[in-house]
């Protein structure tokens, strides 16, 4: 049997603010013998439109994405928020259409969030990663609520040699992120963060992981405009982390 094929479905929030993460993804990949494709032709998964009533708009964005990995084993996303518009949302938006609501099923079964990757279809908790500081982990709302994807993250962390991992109070709630919603109603979204950034200063960690770029920005800004000593990362970032000799 071959190296599993796995096609990085980069976000754009990824390819726009965070390329190290993806930069990590794949250096992590590699290092498991998987072989690792990027298909530039890719854009959005079409979620800010969705979220924001324009399912036209969406459908066409989404339409593009369902012919782009045929030939990948697998597709793999740094997000459960694009993970779940795909799984999740796709078959919505093309309940009408026969023929793409096929090539959703399909798609939904070969498209994965990072962290559910390595867990669960690579069967892979220890990276060999190291990383000897205090770290709270944040569960995004779409990895969580949509995808059921708690403990995954978790394990990975667990294994990251020198980590001490500490929990929020609360830790389910939401950062107040929601994408476009953050951008309408921010006098909602931020007290929903500066919520969250309290609840992980109060567990006097030095890192604020988790595995969704919008809700590390998000909270960043947030962290930044207080002056907090507090500095983000997303989960690849940490699991990349190799042991210096």
């Amino acid at each position: 049997m071959g190296k599993p094929r796995v096609a990085l479905f980069i976000t754009c929030l990824v390819d726009q603010f965070l390329p190290h993460v993806g930069e990590c993804v794949v250096r992590i990949l590699r290092r498991l013998d998987v072989e690792v494709s990027f298909n530039p032709a890719q854009t959005c998964c079409g979620q800010p439109a969705f979220n924001t009533g324009y399912r036209d708009e969406a459908r066409s964005v989404a339409a593009r994405v369902l012919d782009l990995f045929d030939d990948a084993d697998y597709i793999v996303a740094p997000s459960g928020s694009c993970t779940s518009m795909v799984r999740v949302f796709y078959p919505e938006l093309f309940a009408d259409d026969p023929a793409r609501l096929r090539k959703c099923t399909q798609l939904r079964e070969r498209f994965f969030e990072f962290s559910e990757f390595l867990v669960n279809v690579l069967k892979v908790e220890d990276l060999g990663a190291s990383f000897a500081h205090r770290v709270t982990y944040h569960d995004s709302c779409h990895l969580l609520r949509e995808l059921g994807v708690e403990e995954a993250p978790r394990k990975l962390l667990r294994k990251v040699r020198g980590i001490n991992l500490v929990e929020m109070q609360d830790y389910q709630l939401c950062c107040g992120f929601g994408g476009t919603f953050s951008v309408k109603f921010p006098e909602v979204s931020v007290p929903m963060g500066e919520d969250k950034v309290q609840a992980a200063s109060e567990t006097g960690a030095e890192y604020l992981v988790a595995a969704d770029g919008g809700c590390l920005m998000h909270l960043a800004g947030l962290i930044h405009r207080q002056g907090l000593p507090l500095k983000t990362l997303h989960l690849a970032e940490v699991l990349a982390q190799q042991e210096k000799h």
